[in-house]
């Protein structure tokens, strides 16, 4: 094949609902995913959730979700960065995106099943991003999606407001293609450790990529580098908590560490960095993710006794367990008498409430930093340690684009033939901070605005 209607680059979530709705419209589709077959769907694989708006209860949800609450949690998250217009977009987009979903196979779990935590602002998928993914490409292909695997761009081509010539490599061949449209839904640089060493040094050693390692920006280079615009922090990522013994990629989100308030976490030198009991929403994720960043070697310790690891919630790996403090320090490599120090001056600091009982209010007093909630002894053994680093999710770097998802240049003016959606552009919605499930609203949105506006352009 010399020639398509449509090129989508990408595998995921955004190429893939890109690709059912240029079907819909009409258009030939080639679908590229550099991923082989069996690691295909990046990091949609490892996603649970998206977030919708609902103006009333639905099946799906435990209450309403209007427009304005969605865009006000969105405008907090984002520190009121986001562009106003694709913002109010995404959301309003929202509203029927699970209906449309459902449409091209995707499940959904049941509030009423009581399966999952209740959630109002979100829907869950029935069998989690893989069972999504393998039912949008199970339709792509009922619908004549032309799917190549393993298939990575190794050129592109613009002059000036057009894209004219693409070139796939797979495995040692060169294909040059024309396409009438592109759409780029291949996602940030998340995965490329060279750019990692670039902006944050030595620390970069100590990062661990939570998704695809196949999202290594190459695509996001060749634009920029031919004067599309570029939004978002290039020297920003989502960093969340993940266990130290993860996998270097493609770990996913049963990596994630999730009990701070239930124990106390230090450092390599056995000293206490940060207040344990602030934070108790989800947001805790990549706040701890921000501060394992900053720690020595990147490297922090989770510290655990019977009582936290029987209420901490089920991790992929088991702790590191001992009988004794002193003994899981040597476990861990933490100098003993500091580890010690660190315990006791925690111990003789906490305060009691008046009810013992409200777990949540115990906290330490004088103590530097504080434990403001949370704040019980570490005192029945056995005691253990979730090791630590941060897991790095997706950049905040990305592509500029107009309300149809044309990718627009440095001079204002905005390609006629080239399209990005999903974490390509998500840096125009927000550029820090994050909102649970909405990665992957804003990929199944941008996908399908992509994937009609393209075959628009190719019809007329």
């Amino acid at each position: 094949m010399t020639t398509t209607d449509i090129l989508i680059i990408g595998g995921g979530a955004a190429a893939l609902c890109a690709a059912i709705a240029a079907r819909h419209s009409g258009a030939t589709v080639l679908l590229c995913e550099q991923a082989p077959r069996s690691l295909r769907g990046g990091n949609t694989r490892h996603s649970r959730n998206l977030r919708i708006m609902h103006e009333t209860i639905t099946p799906l949800s435990t209450g309403r979700y209007p427009a304005y609450e969605f865009l006000a949690d969105l405008d907090r998250a984002s520190a009121g960065n986001s562009n106003a217009d694709l913002a109010r977009l995404l959301v309003y987009e929202s509203a029927d995106i699970t209906a449309w979903l459902a449409g091209a196979g995707v499940q959904f779990q049941p509030v009423a099943d009581g399966r999952l935590p209740p959630s109002r602002k979100t829907a869950f998928l029935l069998g989690g991003g893989t069972a999504m993914i393998n039912a949008l490409y199970a339709t792509a292909e009922q619908l004549g999606v032309i799917i190549r695997y393993a298939s990575e761009i190794s050129a592109l081509q613009l002059d000036g407001e057009r894209v004219i010539q693409v070139q796939i490599k797979s495995g040692s061949a060169t294909h040059t293609l024309t396409p009438r449209a592109v759409i780029a839904a291949c996602g940030g640089a998340q995965a490329n450790r060279d750019w990692w060493r670039t902006t944050w040094g030595a620390a970069a050693d100590g990062l661990i990529n939570r998704g695809t390692p196949f999202a290594t920006g190459a695509v996001l280079n060749m634009l920029l580098d031919q004067g599309v615009q570029a939004v978002g922090d290039p020297t920003r990522a989502y960093l969340v908590a993940v266990d130290a013994r993860s996998p270097a990629d493609d770990g996913g989100i049963v990596t994630r560490i999730r009990c701070m308030p239930a124990g106390i976490v230090v450092d390599a030198n056995g000293q206490r960095f940060h207040d344990e009991g602030g934070d108790t929403a989800s947001t805790r994720y990549a706040i701890w993710g921000q501060r394992l960043a900053q720690c020595p070697g990147q490297i922090a310790y989770l510290l655990l006794d019977a009582r936290g690891m029987r209420n901490a919630p089920p991790s992929l790996y088991s702790p590191c367990t001992a009988p004794d403090l002193s003994t899981l320090a040597e476990q861990l490599n933490i100098p003993t008498p500091a580890l010690q120090a660190t315990v006791a001056a925690y111990h003789a600091a906490i305060c009691p409430p008046i009810d013992a009982q409200q777990l949540a209010h115990w906290h330490t007093v004088g103590l530097e930093p504080p434990k403001s909630h949370h704040a019980l002894p570490l005192i029945e053994p056995p005691f253990g340690a979730y090791p630590m680093r941060p897991g790095i999710t997706f950049t905040y770097h990305g592509v500029g684009v107009d309300a149809q998802m044309r990718v627009t240049l440095r001079n204002g003016s905005v390609m006629n033939n080239l399209f990005a959606a999903g974490m390509l552009m998500a840096p125009n919605i927000f550029s820090s901070g994050y909102v649970s499930g909405l990665a992957l609203t804003i990929s199944c949105v941008s996908g399908r605005l992509a994937g009609q506006a393209a075959a628009l352009h190719v019809q007329g």
